[in-house]
């Protein structure tokens, strides 16, 4: 399986990018795992609705450019399904088994996803009703990810 984690804005901090390069050395045994970074936007102190959706825009259309046609894609969003760690796991799992190859998750900027990137979602997805950082939840879904692998292989994890 691949997994391809689409996001917005580069890592600055330290520590969530030895976060990351820690997952990504762990899921190295059960898939191949790209990280894709496009260029976020900077968004002016009270910017106008006009201007939030301008910037949400320009940061889909980079988005939009990686998606594959046959990648199964999943979006981070606020409004989207919760489930829990099995869960999760075992959605990974099904699109194994249903012969889809490639899970394409994608995390939007600051501001959100715009329209077009969540339109072509196959699934959207909720970690919480809470805001988190996009570094930060990065990070998280990598460890998902991670424990979901490691719900299927049966091995344990801890709960």
């Amino acid at each position: 399986m691949k997994i391809t984690i689409i996001c917005v804005g580069k890592v600055k901090e330290k520590y969530f990018r030895d976060a990351i390069a820690e997952y990504e050395k762990r899921l190295s045994k059960y898939c191949r795992l790209e990280i894709i970074e496009v260029q976020d936007e900077k968004t002016p102190d009270n910017a106008s609705e006009a201007m939030e959706e301008q910037i949400k825009e320009k940061e889909a259309f980079r988005i939009l450019r990686y998606i594959k046609e046959d990648a199964f894609v999943v979006t981070l969003e606020i409004l989207g399904k919760k489930m829990n760690s099995v869960a999760f796991a075992n959605t990974i799992e099904k699109l194994a088994t249903y012969g889809r190859s490639h899970i394409q998750f994608v995390i939007g900027g600051s501001l959100g996803l715009h329209s077009s990137v969540s339109a072509r979602a196959d699934e959207k997805i909720s970690f919480s009703d809470m805001t988190f950082p996009h570094q930060l939840m990065r990070v998280i879904l990598l460890e998902q990810i991670y424990r979901g692998y490691r719900i299927i292989s049966g091995e344990p994890y801890h709960k």
